[in-house]
């Protein structure tokens, strides 16, 4: 069997290794040529009409040029896929989403979900993204808003994003120029919020609707402490005499997990102050401050509060 003409190798190297037929006939390759490379050679069809131009593992960057090349001129990367491309997510998507022209038909293919969108061909909707067509990272929040379904996964939507170094002005402005947007409200009262000053506001929501909505005892607020060693240290709630900590971290791009410091620094208030903290962050008072508020009083109750609650409502989980 001929080895495939240069012109046709680097063809696939600018494309991640996948061709079209159309592109090989262009370049002057015989039609039973490409029927052997796939039936006896060392070529797959990922999708009608759409070859990778070798045997081994197909990496998602190449399912994806095969996505694109599938549905064809104007294709872009979109929902999913983008933000897989922009790092919202570390786990590429099973299915390949791309977005075309209204006008356009695109047949069906396994493993590709197509979008048909009236603006595509804006200026600045789409952009290179790891050399494959993509939506910028504020349109694929918003594509993405559609496919959420809880509050709890618009929260975890704007995290990723804005780990993954979109602006939270950008969003903003995207939602706001959108005529129709899933959850409208709750992202713009999240975006104010942040940048108004993320823990003001997550603070006022916990006093609002952890404390006051279940009848909890009061706590300081902002309160700083001056440790052996001569550190300071601040909660953002302290139930004084009992010996409970509330610190709450309102900033959308935090990593999710704690960090040194804070790890060191509940160490250091357990084994000096004999106090416990807890933690929480937009989606602990926001989605669920049923639960947050029965993990307070569970933490309360621990260290002596003999005071009584109030379930905010009868599937409310305080008791």
């Amino acid at each position: 069997m001929s080895p495939p003409h240069p012109s046709i190798m680097r063809l696939a190297e600018r494309q991640l290794g996948v061709v079209t037929t159309a592109q090989l006939l262009r370049l002057g390759a015989e039609p039973s040529w490409i029927k052997r490379q796939v039936r006896h050679g060392p070529w797959k069809r990922l999708h009608r009409g759409v070859l990778v131009v070798h045997s081994g593992p197909v990496e998602w960057r190449t399912r994806a040029q095969a996505a694109l090349l599938h549905a064809g001129r104007g294709a872009v990367l979109s929902h999913r896929a983008a933000g897989y491309q922009h790092g919202f997510a570390d786990v590429p998507p099973r299915l390949v989403d791309v977005s075309v022209p209204h006008g356009r038909h695109v047949a069906g293919s396994p493993g590709i979900v197509v979008h048909r969108r009236r603006h595509l061909g804006a200026e600045g909707w789409a952009h290179l993204v790891n050399r494959l067509p993509t939506t910028t990272r504020p349109g694929t929040v918003l594509d993405l808003l559609t496919l959420a379904r809880s509050d709890d996964e618009v929260i975890s939507l704007l995290c990723a994003a804005v780990r993954a170094r979109t602006l939270p002005a950008e969003i903003r402005d995207a939602v706001t120029q959108s005529a129709r947007m899933a959850h409208r409200r709750l992202v713009l009262e999240i975006l104010e919020d942040v940048e108004g000053g993320a823990e003001s506001a997550l603070e006022r929501r916990y006093r609002r609707d952890v404390e006051r909505r279940h009848r909890l005892p009061r706590s300081r607020r902002q309160v700083q402490h001056r440790l052996g060693d001569g550190r300071r240290i601040r909660a953002d709630a302290v139930y004084e005499s009992l010996g409970v900590r509330v610190e709450l971290d309102g900033e959308l791009a935090h990593p999710g997990g704690r960090t040194d410091q804070d790890t060191w620094r509940d160490n250091a208030v357990l084994l000096e102050r004999g106090e416990v903290t807890l933690r929480y962050r937009w989606r602990h008072i926001r989605v669920t401050p049923c639960s947050t508020a029965a993990q307070v009083v569970a933490a309360l109750r621990s260290r002596g509060w003999r005071g009584t609650p109030r379930p905010c409502g009868p599937d409310c989980l305080v008791t």
